[in-house]
């Protein structure tokens, strides 16, 4: 049977199409998404978005070659309570990985830690219901703030960090807080240089979340 050019022009055509769908998941695919589930310093209080946490967990993830995508769903003044509240919809469907980084706000507060441990509790729960990795931030209460409070606090945080699943970072802004060069003049937020510190001690803790995500 003699093959015309048009019969020569078809294969071609189904080669590249075949060659297309194969290489198709290596570029298609959607990146994970990390979701930052906290207070003002999850939102960058006082900093552009470009160098607030977000923006800076994203470029060191890049650093890193992960490609995922950072987002961000900080909002200043949230406890742990009212980060349970909004959990659904701040935390989207796509999300692989959640890093809950509250409690803050509820130690400026005094809040009772027992409901602190409750609310994280509760937050760690539902997210891991919906099969989301979650990475913990704690925050960790000086002891000059008061030595039974703190201690109790400093508690509950370690206990929330320790249930099953949990990859847990003691103190998010350790290396940071109380350093005048890591933040801005209220003393409590990180400037842009303290954000990547943040970002810094944070990626590895991520990139372990990823890779044990399902």
């Amino acid at each position: 049977m003699t093959r015309t050019p048009d019969d020569f022009f078809t294969r071609r055509c189904l080669i590249a199409a075949l060659a297309a769908l194969t290489a198709a998941p290596a570029w298609a695919a959607s990146p994970k998404v990390v979701t930052l589930l906290g207070d003002s310093i999850t939102a960058g209080l006082g900093l552009p978005a470009a160098q607030a946490l977000p923006a800076q967990l994203q470029a060191e993830l890049d650093r890193r070659g992960k490609g995922v995508k950072v987002r961000g769903a900080g909002v200043s003044g949230d406890t742990t309570a009212d980060g349970l509240r909004r959990l659904d919809f701040s935390v989207k469907k796509d999300t692989a990985v959640a890093v809950v980084a509250l409690g803050g706000n509820d130690l400026l507060q005094g809040l009772e830690p027992a409901a602190v441990r409750a609310n994280l509790e509760k937050i760690v729960r539902k997210l891991q219901a919906r099969k989301i990795t979650v990475v913990l931030a704690g925050v960790r209460a000086p002891e000059t703030l008061g030595g039974d409070y703190a201690r109790e606090f400093n508690a509950v945080m370690a206990a929330a960090g320790r249930m099953k699943g949990v990859i847990y970072l003691p103190n998010l802004l350790e290396g940071v807080s109380g350093k005048r060069a890591l933040n801005q003049r209220d003393g409590i937020h990180p400037n842009a240089a303290g954000a990547k510190v943040i970002a810094r001690r944070l990626a590895p803790l991520v990139v372990k979340a990823l890779a044990v995500h399902r």
